[in-house]
């Protein structure tokens, strides 16, 4: 399933230019710009579906605001801390960063800086220059038996577990996420930050810039250090507290800080780079060849795999994106929204409650997609946004809708997989069930009543609940008539208490449904 179309992008920074070309050669236009101030890429990024970026454009919400047609934002590397992800969210587009493009060259420079740091190379190498030999003021320690804590144990903090293991470091860490099994197979002993911070002779971290990790190191986490520990940070400017790391630094407490990232990116306060325990870069963790090369592709890759259907690699803000994205899921997503729309039109209002339940084991990881497009086809009459499987769940809570789903594997009466929707307003309950048949979605069951047929849910429209009786399709045929419509489709519900919901689908909807009502207990009609 092609989840966005993108005919027009915007490079705003130097990438790679294999990029550009293998963009082209799957038919996108491209244009670059780089430099542009926040004006100028307000007033530029009107008519593009897709905008690349680096580190240095920030992507703020007056941007996407602005950005008529924007489908997807890609950074042509790890992290998206320039770009305002909710506000991207928010109006459906996708963004995407490129995960593994400077893997190796961030642990590589994280290698190095642990090592100068150990032989204080740099500050030899300048002690030289200005003409000096000076053995006995450059006095280095071994990395052979120390410890590394590694905070942050993604792909990154892999890496720099597996090269520094090799120099017979012994490498502890903490990840909220990845469990302590897997970091085990590659060598790292996971524990709490409160046992690691004085085991450790070294401290790395690699963790995204967020509000619980900004000023993960400070005075509080310096103060439990061993004596004279040493830290890097290859990441993002503001995990370690800058001005903490200089008091640590002046008491001794710190014994030494290789950084690449800053708060202010270049410095305002220069008083840590110009320490002489600082061993200090201008954010080179992906200045690399290799690195360039392989983020401009990934994300070129990535996006004409998107259009094509084929994978969703990299998105940040759509994960729900990612099991949508096979073919046979298509229909499904159809029917999600087909029964979110119907739903809705019975509930006569959005906010409401609303539980999902993906029945069947062939639907077993489709619960976070069918959500989503259930709250599509519930807010596509509504909202002023445009509602698509990006910003559906954040517009629903806006919108007072609350939504719980699950998963069942239980199979329903009447197919081997279908969706059931129940929308709870004011008191009153609706549910609808439906199912894919032949790439057609289907409504199966609307509020009790199982359909006999089942009915496609496409086209227009009309449903309602009357008295099983024989007067009752000639009454509304008539109505039909009078009003120039066309019946197109008939199915009728099993009888409940003398009752019954039938659907008709007709050339096109009624302008009046009262003329219906008169007839009826209940009606609605929509389109789909």
């Amino acid at each position: 399933m092609a989840v966005a179309t993108v005919r027009r992008i915007l490079i705003s920074e130097i990438v790679d230019p294999c990029c550009k070309q293998i963009l082209q050669e799957n038919g996108i236009a491209v244009t670059e710009k780089q430099n542009l101030s926040k004006d100028e890429l307000i007033a530029e990024i009107k008519g593009y579906e897709g905008l690349i970026v680096r580190s240095a454009t920030k992507v703020t919400a007056d941007v996407i605001n602005a950005a008529e047609d924007l489908k997807i934002i890609g950074r042509a590397g790890t992290g998206v801390d320039n770009v305002d992800v909710e506000a991207a969210t928010k109006k459906g587009i996708i963004v995407m960063n490129t995960p593994s493009g400077n893997t190796t060259s961030a642990a590589e420079l994280t290698c190095g800086m642990i090592v100068s740091l150990s032989r204080q190379i740099p500050q030899a190498v300048m002690s030289m220059k200005a003409g000096n030999w000076d053995r006995k003021k450059f006095m280095g320690a071994e990395l052979y038996g120390k410890t590394l804590g590694i905070v942050g144990l993604g792909r990154i903090g892999k890496e720099v577990a597996i090269r520094m293991q090799s120099f017979g470091m012994k490498t502890v860490g903490y990840d909220p996420i990845i469990p302590p099994e897997v970091t085990a197979t590659f060598g790292v002993e996971q524990m709490s930050l409160e046992r690691l911070w004085p085991l450790c002779d070294y401290i790395t971290v690699h963790t995204p810039l967020m509000p619980s990790t900004t000023g993960l190191l400070n005075d509080e986490s310096f103060a439990r250090c061993r004596k004279g520990v040493k830290v890097i940070n290859c990441a993002r400017g503001g995990i370690i507290d800058e001005a903490a790391l200089l008091r640590a630094l002046e008491s001794g407490q710190c014994g030494g800080a290789g950084l690449d990232v800053f708060i202010d990116e270049p410095p305002k306060d220069w008083s840590l780079v110009n320490h002489p325990g600082v061993v200090s870069c201008p954010h080179l963790g992906a200045n690399t060849k290799e690195a360039q090369i392989r983020c401009g592709r990934d994300i070129a890759t990535q996006i004409v795999e998107m259009m094509q259907g084929k994978s969703l690699i990299g998105a940040v803000n759509a994960q729900v994106l990612t099991a949508a994205i096979a073919p046979e899921s298509r229909p499904w997503i159809k029917l999600g929204e087909a029964l979110g729309s119907v739903g809705t039109a019975c509930a006569g209002q959005v906010k409401s409650e609303v539980q999902i339940t993906a029945l069947g084991q062939s639907l077993k990881n489709a619960a976070g997609y069918l959500s989503a497009a259930v709250v599509v086809g519930m807010l596509k009459d509504s909202s002023k946004n445009a509602v698509n499987l990006v910003n559906a769940l954040p517009l629903a809570k806006e919108a007072g809708v609350t939504i719980a789903s699950h998963q069942s594997d239980a199979a329903p009466m009447l197919a081997q997989s279908a969706c059931e929707v129940e929308i709870s307003a004011n008191g009153v309950s609706h549910k609808v069930v439906g199912s894919v048949q032949g790439d057609v979605p289907v409504l199966l069951e609307l509020n009790g009543g199982l359909f006999r047929q089942p009915v496609p849910l496409t086209g227009n429209l009309i449903f309602f609940k009357a008295l099983a009786n024989p007067q009752l399709v000639p009454s509304v045929a008539g109505v039909l008539t009078a009003a120039g419509l066309q019946m197109e489709s008939f199915s009728t519900s099993a009888a409940i208490a003398g009752e019954q919901w039938c659907s008709v689908g007709v050339s096109s909807l009624l302008g009046d449904l009262n003329t219906l009502k008169v007839h009826v207990k209940e009606a609605l009609q929509l389109f789909l």
